[in-house]
């Protein structure tokens, strides 16, 4: 499995377009063939900055997923709201801390 986690910085009038967008494909990128999961986190004292956490099959998978249509549009409306460069990391899981279930 591939653990990826996206930090982006928005502008503070972008973030509710932001949301939309990510309502609008969050089901699309979920049901994408190999993504196991999608979270989306928003920081608690910096309100304008956001990470998206994906578990994919394995870096087939998200690499598809990455050169996908929906993946370009997505990132197409998305990258006009960022204040900052955005930040990516694939990981692999090491430890598993939470109880099963």
């Amino acid at each position: 499995m591939v653990f990826r986690i996206v930090k982006m910085t928005f502008k503070p009038d972008t973030i509710d377009d932001f949301k939309v967008v990510f309502n609008e494909s969050a089901e699309h990128i979920r049901s994408f063939p190999g993504n196991m999961g999608l979270q989306l986190l928003q920081g608690k004292e910096n309100k304008t900055i956001f990470f998206t956490y994906s578990i994919w099959e394995n870096d087939t998978a998200l690499q598809t997923y990455l050169n996908s249509p929906l993946f370009e549009k997505t990132w197409a409306k998305t990258k006009v709201l960022f204040c900052g460069k955005p930040e990516a990391w694939s990981t692999d899981l090491l430890w598993k801390a939470f109880p099963a279930g």
